[in-house]
């Protein structure tokens, strides 16, 4: 699985130009088909169709799903949703008060808040690193009473200092920007490093 950009036609072109590469030995990805079909929930109650572009590395001869920065891997919902039901939670909401403002199984969020509290001090760690990295003057965010508003409120202020030294990331969520900067890791199992 490899984290791209949203823009389908820009990876296509990326693609066929051979400008991306393994993430295993840096070898050119070439075109390899489709994944199948699958409907994503996105903000609003909307779906979006989704059919992943499929890549084979010229190199080792893997194969890699370019998926979607505004989607994380194995999830129905895109990050959208799911960072503001991390939002949410972080305002010390349980699952079912999150579940219920956004209309969504309490089943679905108890998962997401489970994998992300797994993983919120990895998280938090790696956001403030790069924001001390991205910022000129970082102001690190204050500590809350838990490490999940903590990795929420690293990722926001991350995400905020990314806007202003790149103003086009205004375009891209904090929750796809957090994404793509850990390479769709944010609700797997913490045994994975960042």
């Amino acid at each position: 699985m490899l984290i791209v950009d949203s823009d389908v036609l820009l990876v296509e072109r990326q693609l066929r130009d051979g400008r991306l590469t393994c993430p295993s030995c840096e070898a050119v990805l070439a075109p390899w088909g489709h994944g199948r079909p699958r409907v994503i929930r996105g903000d609003l109650g909307a779906r979006l169709l989704l059919r992943p572009r499929r890549t084979r590395c010229s190199g080792c001869g893997v194969t890699h799903v370019l998926l979607p920065e505004a989607l994380w891997p194995r999830r129905a919902d895109a990050a959208k949703v799911i960072g503001a039901g991390l939002e949410i939670a972080a305002l010390g909401m349980g699952h079912r008060q999150v579940a219920a403002r956004l209309g969504l199984a309490e089943g679905t969020v108890r998962g997401w808040l489970r994998a992300f509290a797994g993983r919120a001090e990895d998280i938090r760690r790696h956001f403030t690193v790069a924001l001390v990295a991205l910022a000129d003057d970082p102001v690190l965010p204050d500590a809350t009473p838990s490490t999940l508003a903590d990795a929420v409120s690293a990722v926001a202020a991350t995400h905020q200092a990314a806007v202003t030294r790149w103003p086009q990331m205004l375009t891209v969520s904090r929750w796809e920007f957090a994404g793509r900067a850990i390479g769709g890791r944010v609700l797997t199992s913490s045994s994975v490093a960042i």
